[in-house]
């Protein structure tokens, strides 16, 4: 008899599994998908489209708050942990409920889903959200676009709309932002490399997206989302911890994973941290994984019109996963309205509506400043509102996609850029040399 099994998703991973070890696997009957982290991405279905002969109807989604339910009505045998970004307390939290509900509780293991690309793959992974992968992809894309190597970046997945529709998405300009409808945190991820002039693909179905990258390039780079690990089996792996953050690297589920999966790991944001959170992070990467380089980094801030910035008060606006679940207190816009000299970072607290209220209350390690949530329309209006409501001279954008097009609300906003600066150990072009002589091999 199959094995009755809820997914514990959040609108990525989730659906990953269930396509490549669930779906035509007759050991196995999904009966439902569960949902957490995101707001607004429960209560809908998987589609049958994508989910196959053997769910003619599609699976329904649920909240996760819903999930002892769900396991003694639904007679579950298993529940299967499919999301990233989780403290071990939150991991042991979450296997006590299901085990206290009747049924097993189970983690997969990446090789047991990985995809294999017969292109060279190289794969920036994070212990944790908001550690600074983007920066690092952007820099090993540029140094392997410098070496005359077409690079096609694979995004993890956030698949937040149509899933059907999204199923497979290839992004090579900013009209194709608007003609799939994609989210603000979407836009955070694939903009650095549309104007690189580079196509990024994502979705929903990562079997046939890896089919249409390796059509477009010479290499494929997977970039991770949160700290989860990568989907495609990469040929070289490198991982960014933070220094603001010592123990997330043997403390997160599955940053530790990716630590101990790792050739390179970079510790970033050094300069923020003090020595002994840097010599902990360190210590602990030599600790699980002994073999691999490390590399000791910093993001380096700026903006095109300081001016803007000095002597005013200013919101500062986030990217919303790594200060709300991500853990975060701030990120680059608050660290560069200190740089350029900002007379007041106002709390947006008094001030916030709806989604950016929620966020603000759910998580009150955030510091003074205003997460990019927008999953929906309805959640970039509250963020306007939220913006248009504070006594402000500027916004301070540290969001890594230009989302002002998005917001309406009377002053200026300043776009915050920054890049890698490695300060000790390996260049990115050093490990890029690595991966491209390990592949040539």
């Amino acid at each position: 008899m199959a094995r009755r099994v809820v997914i514990a998703g959040a609108g990525g991973r989730d659906f990953h599994n269930f396509l490549v070890y669930f779906r035509d696997n007759p050991d196995y009957e999904v009966v439902a998908f569960t949902a957490t982290q995101i707001p607004g991405i429960e209560r809908r279905r998987f589609p049958p489209e994508l989910a196959g002969p053997r769910y003619p109807h599609g699976i329904p989604i649920h909240p996760e708050s819903e999930l002892p339910r769900l396991i003694r009505e639904l007679r579950v045998d298993e529940v299967v942990l499919s999301y990233s970004d989780l403290t071990y307390q939150d991991v042991g939290r979450l296997a006590s409920a299901v085990l206290a509900s009747g049924a097993s509780f189970r983690l997969l293991s990446p090789f047991e889903t990985f995809l294999r690309s017969y292109k060279p793959v190289i794969a920036v992974t994070a212990v944790r959200t908001g550690a600074g992968k983007s920066t690092v992809s952007r820099a090993v894309v540029k140094e392997l676009l410098k070496r005359g190597v077409r690079v096609v970046p694979i995004r993890h997945p956030m698949a937040y709309g149509d899933l059907v529709k999204s199923a497979v998405q290839v992004f090579t300009s900013e009209e194709d932002f608007e003609r799939y409808g994609i989210t603000i945190e979407e836009r955070e991820e694939y903009e650095q490399y549309v104007r690189l002039g580079l196509p990024v693909l994502a979705g929903v179905d990562y079997g046939r997206i890896l089919l249409e990258a390796e059509k477009l390039g010479d290499v494929v780079l997977w970039d991770g989302g949160n700290n989860d690990a990568p989907f495609v089996r990469p040929d070289y792996m490198i991982t960014v911890a933070d220094a603001m953050r010592p123990g997330q690297e043997v403390s997160a589920y599955p940053g530790e994973v990716n630590a101990r999966l790792a050739d390179a790991v970079v510790v970033n944001k050094v300069s923020r941290a003090s020595r002994e959170a840097v010599e902990t992070v360190v210590s602990n990467v030599r600790r699980v994984n002994p073999s691999a380089k490390i590399v000791l980094a910093d993001m380096e801030v700026a903006v095109e019109r300081p001016e803007l910035v000095k002597g005013r008060r200013v919101a500062v606006v986030e990217d919303s996963p790594s200060v709300t679940h991500g853990g975060l207190p701030y990120g680059a816009g608050f660290v560069a309205a200190e740089k350029y000299g900002a007379s007041e970072i106002v709390d947006p607290r008094p001030y916030a509506v709806g989604i950016i209220k929620t966020m603000l209350e759910e998580y009150p390690h955030m510091g003074p400043v205003v997460p990019s949530t927008g999953y929906a329309p309805e959640q970039v209006r509250d963020l306007n509102e939220t913006l248009r409501r504070m006594d402000i001279d500027a916004v301070v954008l540290g969001t890594p996609a230009d989302i002002s097009k998005l917001l309406d609300i009377g002053v200026p906003v300043v776009k915050v850029e920054w890049e890698l600066k490695v300060i000790e150990g390996p260049s990115v072009g050093e490990l890029v040399g690595e991966f491209l002589a390990r592949v040539k091999a």
